[in-house]
C-alpha cells in the first residue's frame, strides 16, 4: 500500500498562470522521442499487445475473495471470505492494493476509474485485441464490490482490514491471521473524499457497461449519484473519521478535488447540466482553478478534474455561462501538462517535474510509477482533446514563459513514458512484471514470494512467512505478471530487493492507467508497420465506450 507522503506533494503546487495561447498544429510524435529519452534509453520496438494481455492479469492476482471458474492466475485462491461478516455486512470481494491484504476503498475507487477512463477513451483498441472481456471483468470486479459496499444511501464501507496489524504479518491472503475490521464512513462519520472518488468510478463504469449491460449500467448510476449526494451533504475527510487509514492513505488533499471529480463523470455520464454547474460555481472555492499541480494520483486529483473541464470547454460542450471558467481551467491543465514537459519557464523549476537523465518523470521516491503511469495517459487524453479541438480553439498549449507545445509534441511525452517503464531505460529493464527479457523478480508481495496454497495447503503463520520466505534471495516463486513496480530513483537506479519496498511494491492505480496506453499503442504500432498512415485520434477515439 502506497502512502503519498503528499505534506510534500502540497508544496509544489503552484497558483501562477501561464500566458496566454498560441497556436500549433499536431506534431508528428517521433519526432520528439529522442527529447524525452535518453541516448541509452531511446529506440527499441515494444510489443504493446503483449503488455496489455498481461497487465489485465494483474487485477487478478489482486483480487479478494472468492474466485471465479475463469481464474487465469492459477498461484491464487479464495480469500478474506469472511469480510464484513462482524459488522454484518458481505464486504467479500475487491481488491487487495498492493502486496498486502488490506481493502483500502479511496486507492481502490481510483483504481477503477482510470480503468474505466481507459476504456472510455480507447476502448475500441481494447476490443481490436480480443482483450475487452478481461478489461471489463477487471472494472466489474471492483464495481460489484462498491455496489455491496455502499449499504445505505450515506453509508459506505471503506476499509476492510487494519494496515498495522497486516504489516506485522507475512502470509498468503489464503491463510490471513490479522484483523478483518470493517471500518465505515457515513452521516456522522463523513467521508467525502472515499465517497467521491467511488462515485467517480461507479459513473465512469456505467458509461462502459452502457452498451454491454444496460440495467448495470443503470444500477451503477444510481450508486454513483447517490454517493455524490452524500459525499457533497456531509462533508468531512475520511481520515478524520477514520483513524486507522491516516499512516497508509491520508487523504493530504482533501476532499474538494474528489467533488469537482464525481460531478465532471457524473456530466459525462449523464449530460445533466447541473453536475456541470456544479463545477463552475464551485471552481474558485474548491480550488480547481486555483490550484496548479505537478502531480495526479490517488489523493490528488485537480489535474485530472482540469484536464476533464478543458475536455468541455475543447468540444463546445458547455453553455455562455460557463465558458470563462473553464478557460480558467484550462490555465491550470495547461500548466500540469507544460510541467511534465518542463517548459514553465517563467515560474520557477518547481513548477515543472523533474526529469531523470534517462527521461523518466520523477515526483517522488516511493513508488514513483504511479506517477509515471498516471502522466502518460493524461498526457496522451489531453493531447487527443487538442487535435480534435473544435474550430475557434486553440490545438496547442501555451507555458508559463511563452513556449508552446502541439499535441504531437504532448503525445511524445506521453509515450516516451510508456516505453521507460517496458525497458527502454538505461538499465534495460521493464518494470511491468513479466515483460520482457528483464524485469523485477523479487517483487515485495506476500502472494507471490510465497509457495502457491494450491500446491501446498500447509498454513503458514504471521511470523512463520517472515522467516521462511520473506528473507529468501532468490526470486519470487510465482510471478505477479502485469504489476508495474515502484520503479526507479531519480538517478534511473533500482534494487530489485524485497524489502526495498519503496522500488519493488506494485499497486493496482500502477497498472490501471495503461490499460488503455498499451492498447492505444499497440494499434499505432500495427498501423505504422504496415506503413499505412493513421490518425492518432481514430473514429474510435471518445466514442469508444459506444463502440465496442
Amino acid at each position: 500500500m502506497r502512502r503519498s507522503a503528499t505534506a510534500a506533494a502540497l508544496a509544489g503546487l503552484w497558483l501562477r498562470r501561464p500566458g496566454s495561447r498560441l497556436g500549433g498544429v499536431l506534431a508528428v510524435a517521433v519526432l520528439f522521442a529522442s527529447a524525452f529519452l535518453g541516448p541509452a534509453a531511446a529506440g527499441g520496438r515494444h510489443d504493446y499487445e503483449d503488455a496489455l494481455r498481461k497487465s489485465l492479469l494483474y487485477f487478478e492476482a489482486q483480487r479478494s475473495g472468492r474466485l471465479p471458474h475463469g481464474q487465469r492466475v492459477a498461484w491464487r485462491d479464495h480469500s478474506g471470505l469472511t469480510d464484513g461478516l462482524e459488522q454484518g455486512v458481505d464486504l467479500v470481494g475487491g481488491y487487495y492494493d498492493a502486496g498486502d491484504h488490506v481493502k483500502f476503498g479511496l486507492p481502490m475507487a481510483f483504481t477503477v476509474t482510470m480503468l474505466s477512463w481507459s476504456l472510455i477513451e480507447y476502448g475500441a483498441d481494447v476490443a481490436a485485441t480480443g482483450e475487452l472481456a478481461h478489461a471489463l471483468e477487471a472494472i466489474k470486479w471492483g464495481t460489484d464490490y462498491f455496489i455491496k459496499a455502499h449499504t445505505k444511501p450515506d453509508e459506505l464501507w471503506a476499509e476492510v482490514g487494519d494496515g498495522d496489524t497486516d504489516h506485522y504479518c507475512w502470509q498468503r491472503p489464503e491463510d490471513m491471521t490479522t484483523s478483518r475490521q470493517a471500518y465505515k464512513v457515513d452521516r456522522d462519520r463523513p467521508g467525502s473524499d472515499v465517497a467521491g472518488e467511488t462515485a467517480a468510478a461507479m459513473a465512469a463504469a456505467s458509461m462502459v457497461f452502457r452498451e454491454h449491460n444496460p440495467h448495470y449500467a443503470h444500477l451503477l448510476l444510481h450508486h454513483a449519484q447517490q454517493l455524490f449526494e452524500f459525499a457533497d451533504k456531509y462533508r468531512g475527510k475520511y481520515d478524520s473519521s477514520i483513524a486507522e487509514v491516516k499512516s497508509y492513505y491520508a487523504s493530504v488533499s482533501g476532499y474538494h478535488d474528489e467533488l469537482l471529480w464525481a460531478a465532471l463523470w457524473l456530466h459525462r455520464a449523464t449530460g445533466r447540466a447541473g453536475y456541470l454547474d456544479y463545477v463552475v460555481n464551485n471552481a474558485d472555492g474548491f480550488g480547481g482553478t486555483g490550484w496548479a499541480i505537478t502531480e495526479f494520483s490517488w489523493d490528488v486529483k485537480y489535474a485530472g478534474v482540469q484536464i476533464l473541464a478543458t475536455r468541455l470547454l475543447l468540444r463546445g460542450e458547455h453553455s455562455a455561462r460557463h465558458r470563462e471558467t473553464l478557460e480558467q481551467y484550462r490555465v491550470k491543465a495547461e500548466h500540469y501538462v507544460c510541467a511534465c514537459l518542463g517548459k514553465n519557464a517563467a515560474v520557477g523549476a518547481d513548477a515543472n517535474v523533474e526529469r531523470s537523465p534517462g527521461g523518466m518523470l520523477y515526483v517522488r521516491q516511493w513508488n514513483n510509477m504511479q506517477y509515471v503511469t498516471s502522466a502518460a495517459f493524461l498526457l496522451s487524453a489531453y493531447s487527443d482533446y487538442l487535435a480534435g479541438a473544435g474550430a475557434g480553439s486553440s490545438g496547442a498549449v501555451t507555458c508559463a514563459g511563452g513556449e508552446a507545445a502541439g499535441a504531437g509534441e504532448v503525445f511524445a511525452l506521453a509515450k516516451a513514458q510508456v516505453d521507460y517503464v517496458l525497458g527502454s531505460n538505461p538499465r534495460g529493464m521493464s518494470y511491468l512484471v513479466g515483460y520482457g527479457a528483464r524485469y523485477p523478480a523479487r517483487v515485495h508481495h506476500r502472494a507471490a514470494s510465497i509457495v502457491p496454497y494450491k500446491h501446498s495447503k500447509e498454513f503458514i503463520g504471521c511470523a512463520q512467512g517472515f522467516d521462511d520466505w520473506f528473507v529468501r534471495k532468490g526470486a519470487n516463486p510465482n510471478v505477479v505478471i502485469g504489476a508495474i513496480v515502484g520503479g526507479p530513483d531519480r538517478c534511473d537506479g533500482f534494487r530489485d530487493h524485497r524489502e526495498n519496498y519503496m522500488q519493488t511494491e506494485a499497486c493496482t492505480y500502477n497498472t490501471a492507467p495503461m490499460v488503455g496506453m498499451f492498447a492505444m499503442l499497440n494499434r499505432l504500432a500495427r498501423h505504422e508497420a504496415s506503413q499505412q498512415p493513421e490518425n492518432r485520434s481514430s473514429p474510435a477515439t471518445d466514442q469508444s465506450v459506444n463502440s465496442y
